[in-house]
């Protein structure tokens, strides 16, 4: 499902007279239908960067990376759209959204994009709301004023609410009590049993240890490293 090939990146400094660092090259991974792989590595190893690449917000200096038949390396950003759309969600640390906007219609807005109902993405929208603890007298009211662990809570039942065939998760028990980090493990582990294939950057060893097949240390990626 996720299919990354010689996969290379470096970044320009344009403050430092362009100067172009390598900060990634001959990067080679896959990811199966119903498996989810861990990146590790020490801080500023590329664990992030290489989500981004997949998600398309970081352009690649070489090599491909296939989600389903498209090239994220070389798409269009129209197809980036529809690729976010209908087959890779992605799950960040950081809640960004439209200020104003209630909760419930940002966590049914997937769904919408797809062509559902309003109704019924509200009613799937509420149910993982309810599942992920979020009291429903907060449903109405914009998130951007929520906690922090509420937050990513939000973050969470907007990448879980439909079915996505490929995810990226950054962090996804980061700032969660013990009772809602066991929901987003089961989360996790039903989205893996009907087939996701799952990319995630887990600190959290024990949720690393009981979620995922395989790690892939990122490290091995630095230019110079690549095997």
């Amino acid at each position: 499902m996720i299919k990354i090939e010689n996969l290379s990146k470096t970044f320009t400094l344009h403050n430092q007279g362009g100067a172009v660092i390598p900060v990634m090259e001959g990067a080679n991974l896959t990811v199966g239908a119903g498996e989810c792989v861990a990146l590790v590595g020490a801080s500023g190893a590329g664990k992030s960067t290489l989500m981004r690449m997949i998600y398309g917000n970081y352009l690649t200096a070489g090599g491909s990376i296939l989600v389903g038949d498209l090239d994220v390396a070389r798409a269009q950003p129209r197809e980036i759209i529809r690729l976010r759309r209908e087959t890779l969600g992605y799950v960040s640390q950081f809640l960004r959204v439209v200020p104003r906007v209630p909760t419930l219609d940002v966590v049914a807005e997937p769904l919408r994009a797809l062509g559902m109902d309003e109704s019924r993405a509200r009613d799937r929208a509420a149910a993982m709301l309810a599942r992920l603890n979020i009291p429903e007298p907060l449903w109405e009211l914009s998130p951007t004023t929520f906690s922090g662990g509420e937050q990513q809570r939000v973050n969470i039942a907007r990448g879980f609410v439909r079915d996505y065939p490929a995810l990226l998760l950054d962090e996804p028990t980061a700032s969660l009590d013990t009772a809602n980090r066991a929901v987003v493990l089961g989360l996790i582990e039903t989205a893996k049993a009907r087939g996701a294939a799952i990319v995630g950057i887990f600190h959290d060893e024990s949720a690393r240890a009981q979620v995922c097949d395989r790690e892939i240390d990122v490290t091995g990626f630095a230019p110079g490293r690549a095997a």
